[in-house]
């Protein structure tokens, strides 16, 4: 019925948007969702080029980086994705994951990020650790990276800059200057008081 995976994936994709009323936030995973699945390169992917064509521009499309698990994410790498399929991507973090080996388990702050990604990017999903847990420092320093890139792009049209004056963020890393290093430390000082606080409740 289709002349390839694309065509057919976007049709069933705008026909399930379009029967739910377009809502708001509609997500759509492509089979290409990172640098090294593409074939031969992002820009020149006759599949990511099908879809940035013939998805509504109302749906946004997953994208995980360079890799499946990227260590970096740079503007130039978000501005070849926008460019071909013609959105903003929004980026499912797979930095934490480890649902690939539960072996291991990743304590790290948020790194490895260029600063100015926010205007590159339509949202950020962060895939976390398998054990519940784990996941106090990573969301807590993804917080932290959060608040400095809304203050370096306070004056630009970037996704959540209207949440700026409702964060509270006298403890966090300055607006604009993102530390991993000072991020870790906040974040270890607050999961310290939590793991007290948890502690001292009955049956703690």
């Amino acid at each position: 019925v289709f002349p390839s995976l694309a065509k057919a994936q976007a049709f069933v994709a705008n026909e399930v948007y379009q029967q739910l009323g377009q809502p708001s936030i509609f997500l759509f995973c492509p089979t290409e969702y990172c640098s090294s699945l593409c074939t031969p390169s992002p820009s020149r992917s006759c599949y990511l080029l099908t879809i940035g064509q013939e998805l509504l521009p109302g749906i946004g499309v997953i994208w995980t980086g360079p890799k499946v698990v990227s260590q970096e994410l740079s503007a130039t790498l978000l501005e070849e994705v926008e460019s071909v399929l013609q959105r903003r991507p929004i980026i499912w973090d797979n930095l934490y994951a480890n649902d690939y080996d539960c072996r291991r388990v990743f304590l790290g702050p948020y790194t490895g990020r260029a600063p100015g990604l926010m205007p590159r990017l339509h949202g950020l999903l962060l895939n976390p650790n398998c054990e519940l847990q784990a996941n106090f420092i990573p969301i807590h320093t993804l917080g932290s990276w959060f608040r400095s890139e809304l203050g370096s792009c306070a004056h630009t049209d970037c996704a959540g800059v209207e949440t700026v004056a409702a964060l509270d963020d006298s403890h966090d890393p300055r607006e604009g200057d993102y530390s991993p290093q000072e991020a870790l430390e906040l974040a270890l000082c607050d999961w310290v008081a939590e793991i007290h606080r948890q502690a001292s409740e009955p049956g703690g």
